[in-house]
C-alpha cells in the first residue's frame, strides 16, 4: 500500500470495497495498459499476469468492474480501459512503491548539484531532470518569498522622483522595487539611508520586516532628507516589502517533447491542446495553488474541475529549500506508471530540502 504520506483529490461517489480477485484484476489491467497503452482483454490478462484464474473468469470479473464503473468500453474494442476511479483505487490503496535505481539517483543527485546557488536555475534543472526520468512533463513551481530571508538592500537613483531597491535574498533570487520620492536626493543621503536599513532589517524574513519596520526604526537619529526617506519606509513598508504576490510565483517546464511522443496525443487536435496548456501557466497555477500543506498528491483527470486537464494526471509535492515552500512533480495522461513517478518525485523533493543544510 501507498501509506498515509500519499494525500490525495477523493472523487465524489460512496467508498468501493474490493473483492481480493477483483482488485488483483484491476490491477492487471491498470499495469497492462500503462505498458502498452492498448486496452487489455481478459485472454491478455490471463497469459501476461499470473493470477491463479481463467480467462473466463477474469472476463466476468473485468464485466463487474465495468460495471461499478472500474473499467470502460473504448469504441470498437473488446479489451477495457482504466476509469479515473480505478486510477484512484490503484494509488490509494493497490500500488506499491517503486525504489529509484542506483541510475536514477545519480542522475537526480548530478543535474540538481551543479553549484546553482539562485532558486530558479535550481529549479529550472528540476523541471528537466523530472521530465527526462518519468517521460512526462516536469516542472516546478518558485516559491512565495514571504519567508524570503534579506541578506542585503541596494538603493539606486533613477530620477529625480524615483529610487530602485533591490532586495537581494538569502537562497540567491534578488527583486527590485521602485520608490517614489518627492524630491531629488543627494547620493550621500541616499547611501546613509541604505547602510541604516541594512543594518536595521538584514537577516531578517520579508514577512517580519513589514510588521515591524515602524519599530525597527524608530530610534533612527537624524533629519533633513535622509529622514524624509526613512519616513516612505516606514509609511509604505506593507507595499515596499510585499514581493509574494501570485504573479511573483511562475511556472517553470522542462521539455514536452517525450510527453509528446505518447500516443495519447497523437492526433493534431490532442497535440494543440497540448501545446496550448504548456502555454497557458495560468492553468497550470490555478491547478497547482492549493498545493502547499507538506506532502505528496496526486489529482487525475475529472478530479481537477477543470476540462483542460480531464485526460491528465498531475503528481507534486512540496518541497522546502532555504525556509521557502514550493511545489514541484510531473504531468502527463493518466495512463501512467504512478509508482514509479511518486517515488522520483518524493526523491527529488527531499533532495532539494537537503542542498542548504
Amino acid at each position: 500500500m501507498v501509506g498515509k504520506l500519499l494525500k490525495t483529490h477523493s472523487l465524489d461517489m460512496p467508498e468501493h470495497n474490493l473483492t481480493d480477485r477483483e482488485r488483483r484484476v484491476l490491477e492487471a489491467v491498470i499495469q497492462s495498459y500503462v505498458g502498452t497503452a492498448e486496452p487489455a482483454g481478459s485472454r491478455t490478462i490471463a497469459k501476461n499476469f499470473q493470477l491463479g484464474i481463467s480467462a473466463a473468469t477474469i472476463r466476468n470479473t473485468m464485466s463487474d468492474l465495468e460495471e461499478r464503473g472500474y473499467l470502460y468500453h473504448p469504441h470498437r474494442s473488446a479489451g477495457r480501459v482504466p476509469t479515473d476511479l480505478a486510477y484512484r483505487v490503484y494509488v490509494d490503496r493497490i500500488m506499491a512503491r517503486s525504489l529509484l535505481t542506483p541510475d536514477q539517483h545519480e542522475t537526480i543527485a548530478r543535474e540538481l548539484d551543479h553549484g546553482v546557488s539562485a532558486i530558479e536555475g535550481l529549479l529550472m534543472k528540476t523541471a528537466q531532470v523530472l521530465g527526462v526520468l518519468t517521460e512526462e512533463l516536469g516542472f516546478a513551481v518558485s516559491p512565495s518569498f514571504e519567508d524570503a530571508i534579506l541578506d542585503r538592500l541596494e538603493l539606486l537613483p533613477v530620477s529625480s522622483d524615483r529610487i530602485l531597491m533591490v532586495l537581494v535574498l538569502r537562497n540567491g533570487a534578488a527583486r527590485t522595487i521602485f520608490v517614489e520620492v518627492s524630491s531629488d536626493l543627494p547620493a550621500e543621503a541616499i547611501g546613509k539611508v541604505a547602510m541604516v536599513l541594512n543594518e536595521r532589517l538584514s537577516g531578517s524574513k520579508l514577512r517580519e520586516i513589514r510588521a515591524t519596520v515602524r519599530e525597527r526604526l524608530r530610534d533612527v537619529k537624524g533629519g533633513g532628507k535622509g529622514r524624509d526617506l526613512l519616513n516612505i519606509f516606514v509609511e509604505e513598508a506593507e507595499t515596499i516589502f510585499d514581493v509574494s504576490t501570485e504573479s511573483d510565483q511562475s511556472v517553470l517546464l522542462g521539455s514536452a517533447r517525450m510527453l509528446a511522443e505518447q500516443p495519447e496525443f497523437s492526433s493534431q487536435e490532442k497535440m494543440r491542446d497540448l501545446i496550448e496548456l504548456t502555454q497557458r501557466h495560468d492553468v497550470l497555477m490555478g491547478a497547482l495553488r492549493a498545493r502547499e500543506e507538506p506532502g505528496l498528491t496526486i489529482t487525475i483527470g475529472g478530479e481537477h474541475g477543470n476540462p483542460k486537464l480531464n485526460s491528465l494526471t498531475l503528481v507534486t509535492s512540496t518541497y522546502q529549500y532555504d525556509g521557502l515552500t514550493g511545489v514541484l512533480g510531473v504531468m502527463g495522461p493518466t495512463r501512467m506508471p504512478y509508482e514509479k513517478i511518486v517515488s522520483i518525485v518524493e526523491h527529488t523533493s527531499r533532495l532539494i530540502g537537503d542542498l542548504r543544510r
